[in-house]
């Protein structure tokens, strides 16, 4: 019997978030720590297997409402047949014929969620693998990150930019241009330019997370999107900010200028800061981190945060801090 299991890793964003939307630059690390998990096995039938996240089963309407505030409404069934449905007609309109085989698939993730560690994606990158190894169809690898975008974006109407999807493709560590010069069709697909750097580059980093409630992120960005589509013109030079820090950034690692691209990473969430009205809690875990003497920023849309540090005890003295406040705090894995 015909058995596939692929994994897709959390991410955090280094440098430039959130300008990937906007037509800035970014670089990206895979964290290997966390993973969602799909397995698609041949069946009589198509089958959608629940997950845990996915339960309508609960002890009492206390326990529903508890689910909601700290899950949303949100499973990943929604993530795995708007794939399924997207993939078959990306094959469609390519005048690629499928088996009729069926299958059963199902998922399972360890990506903490609502706190901008990309876990949507994950579980469609997953997804997309398994389709692709169970019919023998590959989608070219620089379109990967784009067809995962428009699962999200068209099918779901869920805000969201490519870094997620490209670093999640790609994996490691990458630096991506998403300038306007750069684009180019791919099988129907905008693509831009991803450079994977390698992950011997990176200095120490820490990522710590929260286990406090956070708005879903697709809520999260609608509205800067709003105020950039407005040409506000504070939101409009800040994704031109996050875009040159991204780029220094890119030159700070060849160089193993750790004290250069710490300050871009700072810069990088000041500068967010003063365009988003951010959650008191959130900000406190940046400046807690910066208090230890490290950098921070956002790994995302919030809910968790990374930075660089300096030795043994500086990384103690993080995790005890930011402990304190309902954190948790590791060294993300990055390479194979």
């Amino acid at each position: 019997m015909f058995l596939v299991r692929k994994r897709a890793f959390a991410r955090a964003g280094l440098v430039g978030n959130p300008s990937d939307g906007y037509h800035g630059r970014t670089i990206s690390i895979v964290v290997r720590d966390f993973w969602a998990e799909v397995v698609l096995y041949e069946w009589d039938s198509v089958d959608i297997v629940l997950a845990e996240d996915d339960r309508a089963s609960f002890h009492s309407v206390q326990d529903l409402a508890r689910d909601v505030r700290l899950h949303g409404y949100y499973g990943g069934i929604r993530l795995v047949k708007a794939t399924i449905k997207r993939f078959v007609e990306y094959c469609d309109k390519r005048g690629v014929a499928l088996h009729g085989r069926n299958f059963s698939v199902r998922y399972e993730t360890t990506i903490p969620r609502q706190v901008g560690l990309a876990g949507s994606s994950a579980i469609i990158v997953a997804t997309l693998r398994c389709l692709m190894e169970f019919y023998g169809v590959e989608v070219p690898l620089v379109a990967q990150p784009s067809f995962v975008l428009s699962v999200e974006r068209d099918e779901l109407g869920i805000a969201a930019g490519l870094q997620d999807r490209v670093i999640q493709v790609y994996e490691g560590l990458v630096s991506m241009d998403f300038a306007r010069e750069r684009e180019k069709d791919v099988d129907g697909f905008q693509c831009y330019a991803y450079e994977p750097m390698d992950p011997g580059l990176l200095p120490p980093l820490f990522l710590a997370w929260s286990d406090q409630l956070s708005e879903p992120t697709e809520v999260f960005h609608n509205d800067i999107r709003g105020r950039f589509d407005r040409e506000e013109t504070g939101v409009v030079q800040a994704m031109k900010t996050f875009g040159r820090l991204a780029a220094e950034a890119r030159t700070a690692l060849r160089e193993g200028d750790v004290v250069r691209l710490a300050a871009l990473m700072n810069e990088n969430f000041d500068t967010r800061r003063r365009i988003y009205a951010l959650p008191a809690w959130q900000v406190e875990m940046v400046e807690t981190a910066r208090r230890c003497g490290a950098s921070a920023k956002f790994a995302g849309s919030g809910g968790a945060i990374i930075g660089t540090f300096r030795g043994a005890a500086m990384f103690e003295e993080l995790s005890a801090r930011l402990g304190a406040l309902g954190c948790r705090t590791l060294r993300p894995r990055v390479a194979e």
